[in-house]
């Protein structure tokens, strides 16, 4: 009987040990691949560490006012209503605003000049939000208008938000076969040297200053309305027009 029980306690021991043994791969198989994955683009590895966040982007900012100089834009600069998109590329809801009222919007109040659209950038979802916000910088620091192709074709080929999809190769394999007439060379060398993070950054803390939480958020006049309805961003641009025709010029 002893024997036998010598030979369960010693059976016992293997097991833990296996099983200790297989939770401590698992440990570093989970940490490998949240570390390390691969970029189907290129079929490239690379190490989601290396990417950017924005406790590493360093630099004096000012998170109070819009610096609409700074945005890209669409629209007559001196049209009284300005609205501003705050938006991540990465973001299902902002390609589907774009996709199903850009075009209204753009043809009742851009097209008549009754108001200015700014993009702010507020990358929140992961880190390759970041990338490709930056990347939007490079470009419409280049060419205002260009940034508007970027942004079409950005929300094209959006990927999964739960995968990490905006990298820098694939930015600069996007913006090489798609976006034509810009320096492509000092794209290439903004992105890899995060020339615009910082740009980044100071739009992400400004929209947080100005109570955005999520994305697509719109201001009408330095206004943040409730929710993203095209109704909704209709009618306070047209409440801002009839408010300034009733004023005494």
């Amino acid at each position: 009987m002893s024997n036998n029980v010598n030979k369960r306690r010693k059976g016992s021991k293997i097991n833990r040990s296996l099983l200790m043994a297989s939770a401590i791969f698992a440990i570093i198989l989970i940490g490998l691949i949240s570390i390390v994955a691969i970029d189907h683009t290129s079929g490239q590895s690379y190490s989601v560490e290396e990417m950017p966040n924005y406790t590493q982007i360093k630099g004096e900012y000012q998170t109070e006012g819009l610096k609409y100089e700074k945005q890209p834009h669409l629209g007559d600069s001196k049209a009284k209503v300005k609205v501003v998109e705050f938006a991540d590329f990465k973001c299902p809801a902002c390609k589907k605003w774009k996709e199903m009222n850009m075009q209204r919007f753009l043809n009742e109040f851009i097209d008549t000049g009754k108001a200015e659209l700014f993009f702010i950038n507020y990358a929140f979802i992961d880190r390759d939000s970041i990338l490709a916000a930056s990347a939007g910088e490079a470009i419409a620091k280049q060419d205002n208008n260009k940034f508007w192709d970027f942004y079409d074709i950005l929300y094209k080929h959006q990927g999964d938000e739960s995968k990490i999809w905006a990298t820098e190769s694939f930015l600069l394999d996007l913006v090489k076969e798609n976006i034509k007439d810009i320096d492509y060379d000092l794209f290439e060398k903004d992105l890899k040297s995060h020339t615009y993070m910082l740009d980044v950054k100071e739009d992400y803390k400004t929209a947080g200053h100005y109570g955005v939480n999520g994305t697509p958020q719109f201001m009408v006049n330095g206004e943040l309305l409730p929710d993203s309805s095209y109704d909704g961003l209709a009618n306070a641009i047209n409440k801002q027009l009839k408010v300034i025709s009733s004023s005494p010029q």
